[in-house]
């Protein structure tokens, strides 16, 4: 009868345990959640009231993008359900066309001879005067072009 006791202890003791575990993971998520900052109205009294080019101070510039920002951009456009998970089909996600292209036979099995041509091809292609060598000016004409900025549809 003790046994049975100290066994339904122990598992109250376990739930209670756990309980206060979940709850404070609760709390700390929800305490790590920013909140908006107040913001405050700019007042410019050194203007007269009466002149009609009076507009009061002019807005504060946008800050730059920090590291942590681009960051976030880059993890958003991995992450395609937007859940803030990255899975292993969303990283590769990103690489399916390119392996595609070398996939010459649409398999979805890229085979040495497969990999080899597109790889020797690549390096025909930089090799500009065809002495079987890439030269820094022959690698960095292989270079991807920039793409240019869409127009605005203002």
């Amino acid at each position: 009868m003790g046994r049975y006791l100290a066994g339904i202890a122990a598992g109250l003791l376990l739930t209670a345990a756990a309980l206060f575990w979940w709850q404070s993971k609760t709390q700390a998520a929800a305490e790590a959640t920013p909140r908006p900052m107040p913001v405050a109205a700019v007042v410019d009294d050194t203007l007269p009231e009466g002149d009609e080019n009076a507009f009061g101070a002019a807005p504060p510039m946008p800050a730059s993008a920090s590291p942590a920002s681009r960051e976030q951009r880059r993890f958003a456009r991995y992450d395609r359900n937007r859940d803030g998970i990255i899975t292993r089909p969303e990283m590769l996600s990103s690489r399916t066309k390119a392996f595609k292209a070398l996939d010459t036979d649409g398999n979805n099995l890229l085979s040495f001879e497969e990999w080899a041509a597109a790889t020797g091809d690549r390096f025909a292609a930089a090799d500009a005067n065809k002495d079987g060598k890439v030269t820094p000016p022959e690698f960095a004409a292989t270079a991807p072009k920039p793409k240019p900025k869409p127009a605005c549809r203002c």
